[in-house]
């Protein structure tokens, strides 16, 4: 989780976030819980960049708007999952602050693409 330098781009960045949730979930405990929250973590998270991109090759404003909203539901979504994952696991290796906040700017950015495109 390389946070040294940001990045501008929303496709880099969207796709950067999915693969820290990835790494973020390896060293959780094997058990029903973390692997089916995990799971969930993985869609969501993935999700995001993969409607942000689908948006951006959209054929109608309608589309787009769509694509652009459901990808501000799963950074909604991959926030509450860390969250859980986080309070389920108390001697977690990797601390999901981090990741929270990032999907929470994703979230923000996402919001103010939709505001703009009414």
């Amino acid at each position: 989780m390389d946070n040294s330098k940001p990045v501008y781009n929303l496709e880099e960045r969207t796709f950067q976030f999915a693969k820290d949730c990835r790494i973020f979930i390896k060293p959780l405990p094997s058990n029903i819980t973390n692997k089916e929250d995990s799971k969930q973590l993985v869609r969501s998270s993935g999700s995001i960049g993969a409607n942000y991109i689908e948006a951006n090759e959209s054929l109608s404003k309608k589309d787009f708007l769509m694509r652009i909203k459901i990808s501000r539901k799963e950074a909604k979504e991959s926030i509450y999952w860390l969250r859980l994952l986080n309070e389920i696991n108390e001697k977690q290796i990797n601390d999901p602050k981090r990741l929270i906040q990032e999907a929470t700017e994703l979230k923000k950015m996402l919001s103010a693409i939709i505001e703009k495109s009414k």
